[in-house]
């Protein structure tokens, strides 16, 4: 491990605190942590585990770090795999998807199980990251998680989305697909950032079904209705990828969960935010996640 100082900071927010980076060996590859300390005086604080939207780096999360420590919470963020310090970079060789990326969630889980064991440990996902934690849930119902947050993540169904933007968002999704599958990677080409195939692949299949691709042989539509870990859903006013529709799409699908969902909205925030902004302005979303932690029963 390494310490490393973060110096990304807001107005707002307190600077960040150093932090430790760790790996967690996955397929020939690895998944790159960063470890914030524990908030003063609560060594046994609740742990929150981060997960990114497709294509962005752990770093761009250190302000909502600060946040959710401010809060009282424990941060650990990773790097999805072929991002950020996670490698290898996605290229024609990769053939990971949507079931890889849920693994990996179980992967860092057990690497942390130290620091884990006794307290309360909450995924949080944002966009793509807020997928993999729920399919991990979904295809691992033994994972011992005691709350899952989604934050500005939806379905990308086309049918969801309001006005001429459905037929946008289906065209372009499939586009990506078909130059993906083409290319045999994604280069990142004005969205979503260098990415394997079968991660393009399995987000087309969402957008243009509405349903999330079988997985390892696995009904994951099925397993994600079978899903019971409470779940906290925001959704953020003015986000161009994940509208409020898509995060309500999705929550239909988790019929078997307790569900608290909310929506960030711009008279809360004081400022227009979007689908990635939300970060750098996010002590109201991290008091709403420190809120959630509080409800949960004791482990």
């Amino acid at each position: 491990m390494t310490s490393r100082p973060d110096q990304n900071r807001t107005p707002d927010q307190n600077p960040t605190p150093e932090y430790e980076e760790s790996f967690v060996d996955r397929d020939g590859g690895r998944i790159a942590l960063r470890n914030y300390p524990d908030p003063v005086g609560a060594p046994e604080a609740p742990v929150v585990v981060v997960w990114p939207a497709m294509g962005v780096r752990a770093s761009y999360y250190a302000p909502f770090a600060a946040a959710l420590r401010s809060a009282g919470l424990a941060v650990v963020v990773a790097d999805l795999r072929g991002t950020g310090a996670s490698t290898p970079a996605p290229s024609r060789a990769s053939r990971y998807g949507y079931a890889e990326l849920a693994g990996d969630v179980g992967a860092v889980l057990e690497s942390l199980k130290p620091r884990l064991d006794g307290r309360t440990r909450i995924l949080l996902g944002h966009s793509l990251g807020g997928q993999a934690a729920l399919l991990h849930l979904a295809l691992d119902p033994t994972t011992q998680v005691d709350g899952l947050a989604l934050v500005a993540v939806g379905l990308p169904y086309w049918r969801t989305y309001p006005g001429r933007r459905r037929l946008a968002v289906l065209t372009g999704s499939q586009l990506v697909h078909g130059c993906a599958a083409v290319l045999g990677y994604w280069p990142g080409w004005g969205f979503g950032g260098r990415q394997a195939r079968g991660v393009i692949r399995d987000w087309a299949y969402a957008a243009r079904t509405g349903r999330f691709p079988r997985l390892d042989g696995v009904d994951a539509e099925a397993a994600v209705r079978q899903v019971r870990t409470p779940v906290l859903a925001v959704s953020v006013d003015h986000d161009q990828y994940t509208p409020h529709e898509t995060l309500d799409y999705l929550c239909d699908k988790l019929v078997a969960a307790p569900i608290r969902r909310t929506r960030h909205t711009v008279a809360e925030s004081g400022i227009r935010l979007d689908h990635f902004t939300w970060v750098r302005a996010s002590a109201p979303i991290a008091a709403r996640v420190a809120a959630f932690v509080a409800e949960l029963p004791p482990r």
